[in-house]
C-alpha cells in the first residue's frame, strides 16, 4: 500500500465545490482525531468565506483564481474531491488533467453515467479516479445546509472497476468509514439504474404529491395546515434545489423514465383496483407494499459481536477487488474493513470484515460460483 505520512488514507484534501456535500465533507474531514489538510475551491466567493468563517476548512480560494490551479498539482493534493453539478465536470478534468495530476479523485455526484464517460476519455490516470455517491442530503441547499454528521450511518456508494487501484480503493473505503458512512460497491454501469428507483423517481413522486395538493390548497386553504406528519416526511425530500434536480433527472434521463413508468403502472393497478372495488387485489397491493416496507432496517447499529471474517485467496489480476465488493454490494453487505495480505507476486489474500448487515449467504454463494475459494469466521468483540 502507499505510504500514509500521517497515518492517514490521505494527508491532504482538495474539495471542489463547496456547497452542501462538498461542505459536509470538509467538515467531517476536519473533526476527524488526526484530521488531514482541507482545502476548498468554490466560484462563489460567498460559499468560500461562509466555508472559513464555519471552521470547515484549512484554507480556500476562489476557482479563477491562481491558488486555486496551485493546489490541482501532486505536490500540493492527495485526494481531489469533486462535489460540483455533472455539467461543470469536463472543465474540471480538464483542469486536472492539464495539471498533471495523478494522486486519487473521485466525485459525490448522483449519476455516474456521463462522469465516468468524460473521465475515460479526459484523464490520463483512469485507474486513479473512483466514482463515489453518498446517499445523504438535506432540504436546505448550499453551504448552509452543510453539518459534519450528515453522512453518519448514511449509506456511501463506491464505483471500482477493473482498472481501479485496489490500494487506492481501501484508502478511499476506509477515508468513506472514518467519516462515518456505510461503503457500498456497485458497478458503474449499474449505479444510474439502481440510484434512479431508490432516490430519482420518489424525488419526482413527492414533487407531484405536493404539486397535488398545492393546486387543491387553491380551493381548501386549510389543506396545508391538516398536512399530518406522514404527508410531511413522504414529501421532504421535494424542498430540494429545482436546478440540481432538473440536472440530476437529466442525466439520469433513461433510467429514471423507465422507473417513472413503472410507477405509472402501479399507482394504476391501484386506481383499478379501488374502481372496481377489489378488495382482494387492493389488499394484496397494500400487503406487498408493507412486507417490503417492515423489511427496510429503521437503523443501523453495527454489533462488534456479530461481525464477520471472510478470507478469499486470489490472483493478483486486475478487476478482482472490483468484483468482490461489487458481489458485496449486490448482497447489501457492508464492508467495515478491506485489506490485501500479498503472498507472493501472483497470489494475495482479500480479507474483508463485514458487519451485520446484508445477505452474507447470497455474498457467499456469488463468491463461489465465480471460482472463488472462500472462508468466513465470526469475530467476538
Amino acid at each position: 500500500m502507499e505510504e500514509k505520512k500521517g497515518g492517514r488514507p490521505f494527508d491532504s484534501v482538495l474539495i471542489v465545490g463547496i456547497g452542501l456535500i462538498g461542505g459536509s465533507v470538509a467538515a467531517a474531514l476536519r473533526q476527524l482525531p488526526n484530521a488531514p489538510l482541507v482545502r476548498g475551491i468554490d466560484t462563489d466567493q460567498h460559499a468560500v468565506e461562509a466555508a472559513l468563517e464555519k471552521g470547515f476548512l484549512d484554507e480556500a480560494a476562489v476557482a479563477s483564481d491562481d491558488q486555486a490551479s496551485a493546489w490541482l498539482t501532486n505536490e500540493a493534493t492527495d485526494l481531489i474531491v469533486l462535489a460540483i453539478p455533472v455539467s461543470g465536470a469536463k472543465e474540471w478534468f480538464e483542469r486536472i488533467e492539464a495539471s498533471d495530476y495523478s494522486g486519487a479523485l473521485t466525485d459525490v455526484a448522483s449519476t455516474k453515467g456521463v462522469l465516468t464517460a468524460l473521465a475515460a476519455g479526459i484523464l490520463s490516470h483512469p485507474e486513479r479516479y473512483i466514482p463515489g455517491h453518498p446517499m445523504a442530503g438535506s432540504e436546505v441547499n448550499g453551504i448552509e445546509g452543510a453539518r459534519a454528521s450528515l453522512f453518519s450511518n448514511a449509506h456511501w456508494i463506491l464505483c471500482p472497476d477493473a482498472q481501479t487501484d485496489p490500494q487506492l480503493f481501501m484508502r478511499a473505503h476506509e477515508l468513506v468509514t472514518l467519516l462515518g458512512a456505510r461503503s457500498i460497491s456497485l458497478p458503474r454501469e449499474e449505479h444510474d439504474d439502481a440510484i434512479a428507483i431508490v432516490s430519482h423517481v420518489p424525488h419526482m413522486v413527492a414533487s407531484a404529491l405536493v404539486q397535488l395538493a398545492g393546486e387543491h390548497a387553491g380551493q381548501r386553504q386549510e389543506l396545508f395546515r391538516l398536512a399530518a406528519g406522514g404527508f410531511k416526511d413522504t414529501t421532504r425530500i421535494a424542498a430540494g434545489s429545482p436546478d440540481l434536480w432538473c440536472g440530476i433527472a437529466l442525466d439520469n434521463q433513461e433510467a429514471l423514465v423507465r422507473g417513472l413508468g413503472e410507477i405509472k403502472q402501479i399507482i394504476a393497478d391501484f386506481e383499478d383496483s379501488i374502481g372496481h372495488r377489489d378488495v382482494q387485489g387492493l389488499t394484496r397491493l397494500l400487503g406487498n407494499a408493507a412486507k417490503l416496507r417492515l423489511s427496510i432496517p429503521a437503523t443501523w447499529v453495527p454489533d462488534s459481536s456479530r461481525l464477520v471474517e471472510v478470507r478469499i485467496p486470489m490472483a493478483n489480476r486486475a478487476g478482482v477487488v472490483a468484483e468482490v465488493t461489487g458481489f458485496a454490494g449486490k448482497s447489501g453487505c457492508n464492508i467495515q474493513s478491506i485489506d490485501i495480505d500479498h503472498i507472493n507476486e501472483s497470489t494475495a489474500i482479500l480479507e474483508l470484515i463485514l458487519t451485520d448487515e446484508g445477505d452474507i449467504g447470497s455474498f457467499s454463494s456469488q463468491l463461489l460460483n465465480s471460482g472463488f475459494d472462500v472462508s468466513f469466521r465470526p469475530l467476538e468483540s
